[in-house]
């Protein structure tokens, strides 16, 4: 369904990423406002990526349009998140471009597979959801940009973590690649 609760929350997440950008655009907040402001909108956001699916299965309003929307929304947050933190110095704009250049590929992959009937091959896989888990935590890491509770110093963290998701994401991208390998070779004779 195009419209139903789960759907609404996807839709919200791809609705606030404007805000988590134009938080860093915003005269007369000081920067370490504008970190924990951003940094809040996107744990939110972040969390009704769980929340829609959640309700989308006890509602049993599960769709294909809501399957599809869920991902592309996860893609357009991170993606955006991580070009800011890229313009703010706290990325380096090698791991953006893996990141953003795998999300790409695997799409477009994903788009091909099922034109030829074998989407099924490259079906989510426990090692993209927790590629996405890892750069979920890291994101916010970066927004925030500071000691939390005065322990943390969670650019440390988070540029760990990215780097982590970094490799995850290659890691990722060569397991579907493989997935679809032997449907590419069958469609090619």
């Amino acid at each position: 369904m195009f419209f139903n609760l789960p759907t609404l929350l996807t839709w919200a997440r791809i609705v606030a990423i404007p805000l988590i950008v134009g938080v860093f655009y915003a005269n007369g907040l000081k920067p370490q406002m504008q970190n924990l402001i951003a940094t809040i909108l996107f744990v939110v956001v972040a969390l009704t990526d769980w929340a829609d699916g959640y309700l989308a299965r006890k509602l049993k309003q599960t769709s294909s349009f809501g399957a599809f929307l869920d991902p592309v929304a996860d893609k357009f947050l991170v993606c955006a998140s991580l070009l800011i933190l890229v313009q703010l110095d706290r990325v380096d704009a090698y791991v953006a471009l893996v990141i953003i250049g795998r999300e790409i590929a695997i799409s477009a992959l994903r788009e091909w597979m099922a034109q030829i009937g074998a989407s099924r091959s490259v079906a989510v896989h426990m090692l993209g959801k927790l590629k996405t888990t890892v750069q979920m935590i890291a994101v916010p890491f970066l927004l925030y940009h500071g000691d939390l509770f005065g322990l943390i110093d969670t650019h440390l963290w988070g540029t760990g973590l990215i780097w982590v998701a970094a490799v995850l994401t290659i890691w990722s991208m060569i397991f579907y690649l493989q997935k679809a390998l032997p449907e590419i070779r069958a469609k090619a004779r």
